[in-house]
């Protein structure tokens, strides 16, 4: 029995509810706050999706702006120098701006695979350093309260460690061993700075919550699981891991799994979700959107096929930029100095797509030039 992109399938007994790749797409749309913008302010809406990635400093204001009526991203950066959102080094390594409360209840938890991913680069150059003892020194230099750049905290530890280098020192201590806030300005609104470091603690006032006890209770990695499939779900397993890239979850999954419901997609993967989280109509229209770089709707799975095409899934890896059209990436998009958006089309693009991504794509060039520039430019695909 098929209906609504859902099937019915019953083996060995059992019933077991299988989703459309079309119906996993809408899901992550609404989940995302793509499928229409929501009435959340961006603090709300940066708790909802667990975090934005943002390396790139700019990045979450154009992801907000794909999400949220009305942003205005004077909001956000007054969230950043107000303390209830920071940057810092977390889900797979990468820095993500987060919620002050996800960043002190979430780090302990992810302290273990920072160490081992800084580990997977500087494995040799740090073979001869007890990291227990680099975590004190760090924590000593940074105890004057003085924001320090990555090569500063280095440079202060050179004298001790000189064998391993100031990078595999400097990465260390701060993507890992020392949980760091990235201090403002740096993340402002249209601003350009450099990384400034200063201990989480320090800037948020309130300790890191510790890192859970092994075979003990997990709250943080429970409260991981229910977050990412309020924010991305149905998901499998393998989705969660590639999202936070944690690989210890299983216990805190089983200690949930009472309360999810389960689907399999038309890989025949397992997938978990909340009961009560939305999963519309696989024909619901979707709006054209563009994405920032890296984000975390395409990022945020292991099969990404339910957004984009295996043959462009390097797009996201590699810092494109892309725009939705129908819910999938159907094209890369870049915006000029002068204030001009440009979009080049991975495949045709029918008249009314074609009408539709320019429209959006006047918002997001007047949003990104302050109102100075509506100007799209769609290249021959």
């Amino acid at each position: 029995m098929e209906h609504d992109g859902v099937r019915d399938h019953r083996a060995r007994g059992a019933s077991r509810t299988v989703l459309s790749t079309r119906a996993l797409n809408r899901a992550t749309l609404a989940r995302q706050l793509l499928l229409d913008r929501s009435g959340l302010g961006p603090l709300d809406a940066v708790a909802h999706l667990g975090g934005l990635q943002a390396q790139e400093p700019q990045e979450p204001y154009v992801g907000l702006h794909a999400r949220l009526r009305a942003f205005d991203p004077a909001e956000l950066s007054a969230l950043l120098l107000d303390r209830q959102v920071v940057r810092t080094h977390l889900m797979r390594r990468t820095v993500h701006l987060v919620t002050a409360d996800d960043a002190l209840a979430w780090r302990g938890r992810h302290e273990a695979m920072l160490r081992q991913r800084v580990l997977g680069v500087y494995r040799a150059e740090l073979a001869g350093v007890d990291l227990e003892e680099l975590a004190e020194a760090g924590r000593r230099v940074m105890a004057d309260g003085r924001p320090r750049t990555m090569a500063e905290v280095a440079a202060e530890l050179t004298g001790r460690w000189p064998e391993p280098g100031k990078r595999a020192l400097g990465e260390m201590v701060v993507a890992a061993l020392v949980p760091m806030a990235q201090l403002p300005p740096r993340g402002l609104w249209r601003q350009k700075a450099g990384v400034r470091n200063l201990p989480l603690a320090a800037w948020l006032g309130r300790d890191v919550a510790p890192p859970p006890v092994a075979g003990g209770a997990d709250p943080a990695g429970e409260a991981l699981v229910r977050r990412y499939l309020a924010a991305y779900g149905p998901a499998a397993s393998a989705d969660l891991r590639a999202w936070c890239g944690l690989a210890g979850l299983p216990a805190a999954v089983a200690a949930v799994r009472d309360g999810l419901v389960t689907f399999r997609d038309e890989r025949g993967r397992l997938l978990l979700d909340l009961p009560d989280a939305p999963r519309p109509d696989p024909d619901t229209p979707a709006p054209v959107r563009f994405l920032p770089a890296f984000d975390n709707a395409v990022l945020g799975y292991h099969d990404r096929t339910r957004v984009i095409d295996d043959a462009h899934r390097g797009l996201s890896v590699a810092g494109e930029r892309v725009v939705l059209v129908d819910g999938r990436v159907a094209a890369t998009w870049q915006a000029g100095e002068e204030g001009v958006v440009t979009v080049r089309p991975l495949g045709r693009l029918a008249g009314e797509e074609r009408d539709e991504v320019v429209e959006e794509g006047r918002g997001v060039a007047l949003f990104l030039s302050e109102g100075a520039s509506s100007r799209v430019e769609v290249a021959d695909s």
